[in-house]
């Protein structure tokens, strides 16, 4: 379509885009479960993961969108300069030598390295829409790109594509969608502040996983650090309600 009238989605996107306003009709989702790996048992809610599925209209809006913020992220520092997910040039490779190089640097200082590996637990779910938009606007990013996420986020509407589920759709007030391009990039916008200052360390992000790296003379001593380190991001995260999972926690010496 693009092909044969190039003109055709620029002139619907264009004035949307301009005027900070997301249709309502572009808001409609279905919703597919998806089973987590590996889980004990299925009879609970939290052993599946939703999928949001999108008119394609709606993908290719998001995508423009999350490439103009994503630049902006960077020029309006709305992101952590170690978080390595959801931006154009950073990549899991991008974390793992960032990684790499500063535990290497640890080892020439003769000092010990450990690394915590944590998972933010219900990601996309706990992002909260006043406290993003208060976020953006603080930062200085463009004032129709913070209003068209601000009107992305209200009045979703949803439903699950399940035998027997009612085919009406209801309204979705938790969290950004996931599976939409941009969800990711709100969501480590939203958590762009939980990166720590601590002597002798890094904490390297990628979208929902952090990892935390501390060195000393001993690895004893680089346990209580960590130990330490994961109070005061629990205690960090906990006003935003981020937590994270236990069961995907790993130490690595």
């Amino acid at each position: 379509m693009h092909r044969l009238k190039p003109s055709l989605l620029p002139s619907l996107l264009d004035p949307l885009l301009a005027h900070g306003f997301h249709r309502p009709s572009l808001k409609i989702s279905l919703g597919i479960l998806l089973d987590k790996p590996g889980k004990p048992s299925y009879n609970s809610p939290f052993s599946f993961r939703v999928i949001v599925l999108l008119r394609t209209l709606c993908k290719i809006f998001e995508r423009v969108v999350a490439s103009r913020l994503s630049a902006q992220a960077v020029t309006c520092s709305l992101i952590h300069p170690l978080q390595c997910g959801c931006l154009c040039g950073r990549s899991t490779a991008d974390a793992t030598l960032v990684l790499r190089h500063n535990v290497e640097s640890f080892y020439r200082l003769r000092y010990k390295g450990s690394t915590l590996f944590l998972d933010v637990k219900g990601d996309f779910d706990n992002v909260e829409s006043p406290s993003l938009h208060s976020l953006r606007r603080r930062k200085g990013a463009s004032p129709y790109l913070v209003q068209w996420v601000g009107s992305f986020l209200r009045d979703l509407t949803g439903r699950l594509t399940l035998q027997e589920s009612p085919c009406t759709f209801a309204p979705v007030s938790v969290g950004v969608p996931q599976g939409s391009s941009i969800s990711r990039l709100l969501f480590v916008i939203y958590v762009s502040s939980r990166h720590l200052d601590i002597p002798r360390s890094l904490i390297v992000s990628y979208v929902e996983e952090f990892a935390v790296t501390v060195a000393s003379p001993s690895y004893r001593i680089n346990i209580r650090i960590l130990q330490k380190s994961f109070s005061a991001l629990k205690r960090k995260a906990s006003p935003i309600n981020i937590s994270f999972s236990v069961p995907k926690t790993e130490l690595m010496h």
